[in-house]
């Protein structure tokens, strides 16, 4: 390591280098209330391959600590990187990584004409644009709604510091702080290891200088028109970050269109927590922008506006017809790679056909959901082949109709073979693949508005539905710690075809078929088709929604159900089949 000082007007800037300064360099700014001491274990991970150069901002650590507040303005800071850019790479094109106010301030010099110009990429973590961040507001204000009310509640909460920057005196208060108090507080609430370099002996001064960054710039200053910036952006944004919510990222792809989002587990710190991954994910970054080919890790991070799902894997059972087909086709149309897996394994590659139609990168595969060993062979497969899935939608399913006391011991072991045993399967192979990857998932579990109707038509089907009912809640609960959301969707009456292949227990084949025609009839006069399942199936796993009933008889069964049971159970005693097969002779 090698340090200098760089000096911008009356101001140095205390500078260190690692690594080959022949290769690609990589600029490193720190955030509030930190030095580039901060960025150190990142620094050596990545000086093994790259030119690494870390300093600290004006007001921190060895650099110059202006006394007026005009000084620390976002005009200034920018400045300060130029010269530090300038005077490491001369001539060339720098990579650049900011955490926290070290983000903050490098999102305006890569949309500087000037400075932006000698920026080949950025990372930025725990700190948008200050523009962003009033564009982000008014958003959610001009009109209002409660979506977006609700973020601006969360984000206010979490940037409760920022009043108080403003009350007199607080310097003062900051000037008694301690680095060791600092420290415990990270190891405590962060998960940061104990460091005696770090934070720097110069914490309380730095806290308190550090102040006038939120003064200059954040209070009584008319934002300009949020300027944007075609260098490519990689944001990574911390699952358990106290200060910045995800929601305050949205919609960076406005400013940055070519621009990929991540997520790493861990808090605000997560370059001291989890120096390693940071690392890793900055120098993927680097090598891809620099010409290498982009990493499975970097394709699912990829920001497409109209494909929101580009680069993400969905692998999908039951896929051969019905809500499983337009559920593969609804997320290849928004750019994910897809996995159709049918038991009829034409029917899968037929899925797969018209999904590659759409653009998508597309593999089937024939499985019997049912079989323990079986689907955990397809799980290895999926992993192998394409990579962890990032949505898994268990949709595999059969029909039953008939009597429970008609209904033999085969009969329920086939429908629960299926129906549950499928969805178990699904949900323990691939929720563990999720866990183990840390890169949160989604898992839909397609149950049936059935759940929550007693009746005499679907006895054994509806028991089925309305176990993948309580396990998609419990399992939602159990998987919300690593990011991984769990849906039940609940479909009414959908013109699947399901029903002309439902076996009715009790009856003889002449009446199992006039009950399947006559039945079959009543779901083609509902035109309710299952494309408006998969498009339920695509929003539930953007909102992350818990039970997603679909249909009007659906919400109608939930709401009867809960409200009025009694009247739920009368109404499921109505033979519909028999009145439907009267009504046609």
């Amino acid at each position: 390591m090698t340090e200098r000082r760089v000096a911008n007007g009356p101001v140095e800037l205390a500078v260190t280098e690692r690594g080959d300064p022949s290769r690609p360099t990589i600029v490193l700014v720190h955030g509030y209330p930190d030095t580039s001491v901060m960025w150190r274990p990142v620094a050596e991970f990545l000086a093994e391959r790259y030119h690494v150069v870390a300093y600290d901002v004006r007001g921190a650590g060895a650099s110059t600590a202006p006394h007026r507040v005009q000084d620390y303005a976002m005009e200034r800071l920018v400045e300060d990187l130029a010269a530090v850019i300038d005077a490491v790479a001369p001539g060339r094109r720098i990579h650049l990584a900011g955490h926290d106010w070290g983000s903050i301030q490098s999102w305006a010099a890569v949309c500087s004409p000037v400075v932006g110009e000698r920026i080949a990429s950025f990372t930025s973590i725990s700190g948008p644009s200050l523009e962003h961040v009033g564009a982000w507001i008014r958003r959610r204000t001009r009109p209002p709604s409660m979506r977006g009310s609700r973020q601006l509640v969360r984000q206010a909460g979490r940037s409760w510091y920022i009043a108080a920057f403003r009350i007199p005196g607080i310097q003062r208060a900051f000037s008694r702080g301690t680095a060791r108090g600092f420290a415990r507080y990270l190891h405590e609430k962060e998960g940061v290891p104990v460091d005696d370099s770090y934070p720097a002996p110069t914490f309380a001064a730095d806290g308190a200088h550090g102040v006038n960054l939120y003064r200059a710039n954040m209070f009584g200053r008319r934002r300009p028109t949020v300027a944007r910036t075609d260098v490519p952006v990689q944001v990574v944004v911390p699952k358990r970050d106290r200060y910045v919510t995800p929601a305050l990222l949205d919609g960076l792809e406005r400013i940055a269109p070519t621009l990929w989002r991540r997520s790493v587990d861990g808090g605000h710190w997560v370059p001291r927590s989890q120096p390693l991954a940071i690392a890793a994910m900055i120098g993927e970054f680097v090598d891809h922008v620099e010409g290498g080919s982009a990493s499975r890790h970097l394709r699912r991070a990829r920001v497409t506006p109209g494909r929101p799902y580009a680069g993400k894997l969905v692998v999908v059972t039951g896929a051969g017809g019905g809500i499983g087909r337009e559920t593969v086709l609804a997320f290849a149309a928004r750019g994910a790679e897809v996995v159709s897996a049918d038991i009829d394994v034409e029917s899968a590659a037929r899925t797969a056909g018209l999904a590659s139609a759409l653009g998508a990168s597309a593999r089937h595969y024939q499985i019997d959901v049912g079989d323990t060993e079986a689907m955990e062979a397809f799980a290895k497969w999926v992993e192998n082949e394409a990579g962890v899935p990032d949505v898994v939608v268990n949709n595999a399913g059969i029909g039953l109709g008939g009597a429970v006391l008609a209904t033999e011991v085969s009969d329920w072991e086939r429908v629960l073979h299926v129906n549950l045993w499928g969805v178990i399967h699904g949900c323990r192979l691939f929720g563990r693949q999720m866990v183990a990857r840390g890169d949160g998932g989604h898992i839909v579990n397609v149950a049936s508005g059935a759940a929550f109707s007693p009746g005499r038509q679907f006895p054994a089907y509806a028991t089925t539905k309305a176990a993948v009912l309580m396990l998609s809640e419990s399992l939602r609960v159990e998987l919300a710690p690593h990011g991984i959301g769990v849906s039940a969707i609940c479909p009414g009456i959908v013109d699947t075809g399901i029903v002309t292949r439902t076996r009715f227990a009790g009856m003889d084949e002449a009446e199992q078929h006039r009950t399947q025609q006559a039945i079959q009839r009543l779901y083609r006069r509902r035109r309710f088709p299952p494309s408006r399942v998969a498009e339920a199936i695509v929003r539930s796993v953007a909102r992350n929604d818990a039970i997603v009933p679909v249909g009007f008889e659906a919400h109608l069964g939930r709401l009867v159900y809960r409200a009025v049971p009694g009247l739920a159970r009368r109404v499921g005693g109505i033979d519909v089949a028999s009145r439907a097969r009267r009504r046609r002779g």
